[in-house]
């Protein structure tokens, strides 16, 4: 018996070993996709066809429809004293899921507002993901909840669920009276007060609509309430009729919510769509960007096709250091492949927007990374409008005005200590 222990301990060893490997590996999963395929002489279907509209609709689960007022709010003097006005006005509920919080004047102006409407009656639920609003101090929440707000922690973290701290809910959703909805890169700190064109005052890009898609965003949220506290909301009063049905406005959109899965995900099928339906214009703006081999060889097709393809990212005044230098170790072979890259300088760039086209749009918590397209719950709005299209064009072209190109003669003859850092990111991009 005792010449089996020596082998019962190895084959232990090889099982715990095999387990680690396998916990590692569904830690740092990536996205399968590599191309997007068509026929030989054809090209993908084009943003402005209504081919592609269907093709998104079956491979990302957007549902597009009329009849909706959208309006792009810039930063936080375009957002915060439209949300607030909007949060006063609710007369029978208000639903917030966010996932960065800090204590400071946003944070207590979020919940000054709350608790009025709370004690008016109003319905509220406030939904915080565990890991993203961690820093929030217990009594904030505590003195929500004796004012009447409804208030729960989603994805606790816990010794038996670690994944948690991988698999976060990265959404934006603020909907009130089913009637408006919000939804952006924005969270409850201060840096996201101010202009966005001054050192701590972040650059930010959020969306404010009416119509449908309203009730999708509002899915969005209960499906992380009813994770978080086990009750799935049905209420009219969270779902009223008449929201289902189209007001006057004149765009096109829906809402792509993405959730964390293994293999492909909506997320890498919209942005791979996304770029291969590009014909003239492509502009991404995205703080955290970092696109794998595949992304970046989708990119290139498109510049080397004749697409006008430019990406916006942050610089070194990235709140992510490491995320900036592993989007950096992209940035050689994307400028070989005619992909433009401007870093915007005057302070953190947070935006996660797409404008294809000027007629394919969207605005949202969606960052360019392998964590939002594999891990990541994550809410944006998308707009099939020209006009719309037109305003995001704009604003674009304009935020470069403040940026830094990158240019491939430059960028070649950075130092060695940038491309050893570069390097050490790269190793944990999966992770990014």
């Amino acid at each position: 018996m005792s010449s089996l222990k020596p082998l019962a301990k190895t084959i232990g060893i090889i099982i715990a070993s095999v387990l680690a490997l396998i916990g590692l590996l569904s830690l740092t999963r990536g996205t399968p996709l590599r191309r997007v395929v068509y026929s030989v002489g054809e090209r993908s279907p084009a943003v402005g066809d209504t081919t592609f509209r269907d093709l998104m609709a079956i491979y990302s689960g957007i549902h597009l429809e009329s009849g909706h007022r959208v309006e792009q709010l810039l930063n936080g003097d375009g957002t915060f004293p439209r949300l607030w006005a909007d949060l006063r006005s609710a007369r029978q509920t208000i639903t917030v899921q966010n996932y960065y919080s800090k204590p400071g004047v946003v944070a207590d102006s979020l919940a000054a507002v709350l608790s009025e409407r709370a004690r008016a009656g109003v319905r509220v639920l406030l939904l915080l993901d565990a890991f993203g609003s961690q820093s929030l101090k217990k009594s904030w929440v505590e003195d929500l909840e004796r004012s009447g707000v409804e208030a729960a922690i989603l994805r606790k973290l816990k010794w038996y669920s670690v994944h948690n701290a991988t698999e976060r809910s990265h959404v934006r959703a603020f909907v009130v009276d089913g009637r408006v909805g919000y939804t952006g890169g924005f969270g409850l700190a201060d840096y996201w007060l101010g202009n966005g064109r001054t050192k701590n005052q972040w650059r930010e890009s959020n969306v404010r609509f009416e119509g449908p898609a309203v009730m999708e965003l509002q899915a969005a949220f209960a499906a992380g309430w009813v994770e978080a506290t086990g009750e799935l909301l049905v209420d009219e009063q969270f779902f009223p009729r008449h929201a289902f049905h189209a007001p006057d406005g004149a765009s096109t959109a829906g809402v792509l919510f993405t959730s964390p899965t293994p293999g492909s995900t909506p997320a890498e099928r919209f942005l791979a769509l996304t770029i291969a339906g590009a014909t003239r214009t492509l502009y991404i703006a995205n703080s955290y960007f970092v696109p794998n081999d595949d992304f970046r060889k989708l990119l290139i097709a498109a510049a080397r096709r004749g697409v006008d393809v430019r990406i916006l990212t942050a610089n070194h005044r990235s709140d992510v250091l490491i995320t900036w230098y592993g989007g950096r170790a992209r940035y050689e072979m994307l400028l070989r492949g005619g992909v433009k890259i401007y870093e915007y300088q005057p302070t953190m760039m947070h935006s996660k927007t797409i404008v294809a086209d000027g007629i394919w749009g969207t605005i949202g918590a969606l960052n360019f990374d392998n964590r939002s397209l594999a891990f990541n719950n994550e809410s944006n709005l998308v707009v099939w409008d020209r006009q719309f299209g037109a305003v995001m064009d704009s604003t674009f072209l304009d935020d470069l005005r403040h940026s830094r190109e990158i240019k491939l003669n430059e960028f070649t003859a950075r130092p060695w200590i940038a491309r050893m850092s570069e390097l050490g990111a790269t190793m944990l991009s999966r992770l990014l």
